[in-house]
């Protein structure tokens, strides 16, 4: 056995993994003594997706050496889905037999049901973070920016951000209708940072409705963009984890 994890809460680890079936067909798992972790594209190179799980969010945690693992991003899922909320579950990844074993334990009882997930070939591309300096940093709860997006949804395909000191404006407008969203510092924003005049991108709502599957493993959201700029949107996971989605921005004519 070359890893081995509970993480308490299979309805968290379920919307976690959510969102990774929306990125892309097969999720590259890299689990060492730190941690467990994600970065993978998109298959248009959009999007890159950033999961970070320490080993401290788990209840246990064995892993001697650092292993990978790929698998199904579809099959994960359907078995996370599996979890329920009285659940915790156990990740133990079985080499020898080319699987990952997912085992939901019920927290009362103790009773438990096991899943295995098929792993897949492949090797694993280590992809960098990208080093951009975003002068915009914004902090908001998360179901604030899922009411945004599904706002603007209703009129056209894409936002444009707006930020300055004093406020965020999000803004979508098509010949037929127009969608607007002002927002200050506790109206309802958390924090607001922003050191230029202005700055202003925009993005597909396309794009930024994949990262909503993660409001429900998060109380909060921070967004940061510059000017034409991609945009890192940061979900906290419990146990001091994150999950980071970079978007790419739309061209402007």
């Amino acid at each position: 056995m070359s890893f081995r994890a509970v993480y308490p809460s299979a309805s968290k680890f379920k919307y976690i993994a959510q969102t990774l079936v929306k990125i892309a067909d097969e999720i590259p798992f890299t689990a060492n003594e730190n941690g467990l972790f994600v970065k993978t594209l998109s298959p248009d190179k959009t999007t890159m997706i950033s999961l970070t799980i320490p080993s401290l969010a788990f209840d246990e945690f064995e892993c001697p050496e650092e292993t990978t693992f790929i698998v199904s991003s579809d099959e994960l899922n359907k078995t996370a889905r599996r979890g329920s909320r009285n659940d915790m579950v156990e990740l133990v990844l079985e080499k020898e037999n080319r699987r990952l074993r997912m085992s939901f334990i019920d927290k009362k009882l103790g009773y438990k049901r096991t899943f295995y997930v098929q792993l897949k070939e492949g090797v694993i591309e280590k992809l960098p973070e990208p080093k951009l300096k975003l002068p915009a940093v914004v902090r908001m709860i998360s179901d604030d920016f899922k009411n945004l997006v599904k706002d603007a949804k209703i009129v056209g395909d894409e936002i444009e951000f707006i930020a300055t000191r004093e406020k965020l404006e999000a803004r979508t407008v098509t010949p037929q209708k127009e969608y607007y969203n002002i927002m200050r510092l506790d109206k309802p924003l958390i924090s607001l940072i922003v050191e230029e005049s202005e700055v202003a991108s925009t993005y597909g709502i396309d794009l930024l409705e994949i990262t909503l599957k993660a409001v429900a493993a998060s109380e909060t959201v921070t967004l940061e963009f510059g000017s034409s700029m991609p945009m890192k949107v940061t979900f906290e996971v419990p146990g001091g984890g994150s999950l980071v989605y970079w978007v790419a921005p739309r061209a402007q004519a």
